[in-house]
């Protein structure tokens, strides 16, 4: 699997797988605008007959064959495509120099729909490598497209990767450091379809389950695997929101009063008289009169008075806010591995065969490794994160549509009891 900031590509071996992911990854939430699905059509199993060409034209965003009949009308009608084509949109079928007949879906089947893009830009590789994916990556998606197989790319937003990647690897993606395993890149045999890549790939391939490879303990006795949570630590810190800045300058302003001022003024006069001299007029000698003239003038002084005070001061509140966030953690979930004739690896393998000979050993023909798959896939479903804690009845009836279309040679009838003991014996019902 190969992931970056905004698209995440996943191969599979078989069609089936691919689609069952695309159904998935819908049913969580995925806009199907952003999924993309790519497999080989070497056969002409899905297009019903017809044939396309890289000389076909594109019309009101419809792609139509050259004798004007639309390729969604054509798929349509091929075998087991009409759940595929409710679930993408832009379902046709193309062919790729250097890798054939494909049928395509989504965002990446409009990038593939050219000519142009179709050859000159190296096909379903170029197009990875548009989209953001490794060079190395998208050779290996290329050739798995090319030998048969299926990929399945969505453009994801931010935070949305770690999710679905989890989700396509629960449906047998390739695990792409066992690239070298799959062999020799040809263009596939004359009716080699998609449906039959898991039959030609050698059953030491690794199967992805959290996209890296899966390690044995080899010589060391043990291997730790870390459960991760965050917790979320709030604080507090002193933060400015604001305050208030108090002035204090002198201005001169012009004030007037008005006040009465007293002025002297001497004044001499020469007054006529006719009288007799008396003896004081008779004493003659030297005399001085002096008179003085005074007058008030203003006089100005000033004295300072308090008339008002500002005060300046601040009241402390405390209140309480709800801080919210999210947190991440790790969530381990343990799958015991075996099935058909490794079964025996399981840890309830001695349960499952006592339950087989019981059940079903009287049965004509019937062998346990024909039921190990139903048995294990009851014990993995009672694993799973999205059916922990339910009951089989609300269960049963989602369990039997993913059973059979990942087993369609199988019955359900044939098969409830086995898949029910399993999943009722890791659930502690048995």
């Amino acid at each position: 699997m190969t992931t970056n900031p905004s698209t995440v590509v996943c191969a599979f071996r078989s069609i089936n797988d691919a689609q069952a992911a695309v159904q998935d990854l819908i049913q969580a939430g995925i806009s199907r605008e952003d999924i993309s699905l790519v497999a080989n059509n070497a056969s002409g199993s899905y297009s019903s007959g017809s044939s396309y060409a890289s000389g076909n034209v594109e019309t009101d965003n419809v792609k139509r064959t050259t004798d004007g009949t639309s390729v969604g009308e054509n798929v349509a009608a091929g075998a087991g495509f009409g759940a595929l084509g409710g679930l993408l949109l832009g379902l046709g079928a193309l062919a790729i120099p250097g890798i054939g007949p494909i049928i395509a879906a989504g965002p990446l089947a409009a990038a593939l729909g050219g000519a142009a893009v179709g050859a000159a830009g190296g096909g379903v590789i170029g197009a990875l490598k548009d989209a953001g994916v490794p060079d190395e990556d998208a050779q290996f998606y290329g050739d798995t497209v090319k030998q048969g197989g299926a990929i399945v790319t969505v453009h994801a937003q931010p935070g949305d990767e770690d999710r679905i990647s989890a989700i396509l690897d629960r449906h047998d993606a390739i695990d792409m450091d066992g690239r070298n395993s799959i062999g020799d890149v040809g263009t596939p045999a004359a009716g080699f379809t998609a449906n039959r890549m898991a039959d030609t790939l050698p059953a030491s391939t690794p199967r992805a389950t959290t996209g890296r490879q899966t390690t044995g303990l080899g010589d060391r006795d043990e291997q730790t695997l870390p459960v991760v949570q965050e917790e979320l630590l709030v604080g507090k810190r002193s933060v400015e929101r604001g305050g208030v800045r108090v002035y204090n300058r002198v201005t001169n302003e012009a004030v007037s009063e008005q006040v009465n001022l007293r002025e002297e003024h001497v004044h001499v006069e020469r007054r006529p008289v006719d009288r007799a001299a008396t003896a004081a007029d008779l004493e003659l000698r030297d005399q001085t009169i002096e008179v003085r003239e005074m007058a008030e003038e203003p006089v100005v002084s000033k004295r300072a008075r308090v008339v008002e005070e500002i005060v300046i001061g601040k009241d402390a509140t405390e209140r309480t806010q709800q801080v919210s966030d999210t947190v991440r953690h790790t969530e381990v979930e343990v799958e015991q591995l075996g099935g058909g004739a490794r079964a025996g690896a399981g840890a309830y393998d001695t349960d499952f065969r006592s339950d087989f000979q019981t059940r079903f050993g009287q049965t004509r023909g019937a062998t346990f490794e024909t039921y190990a798959p139903a048995y294990q896939y009851g014990s993995r479903m009672a694993n799973d994160p999205q059916y922990r804690g339910k009951d089989w009845n609300t269960v049963e009836d989602t369990l039997k549509t993913d059973y059979l279309r990942n087993n369609p040679n199988s019955t359900w009838d044939q098969m409830k009891g086995a898949v029910r003991y399993g999943w009722e014996k890791v659930t502690g019902q048995r």
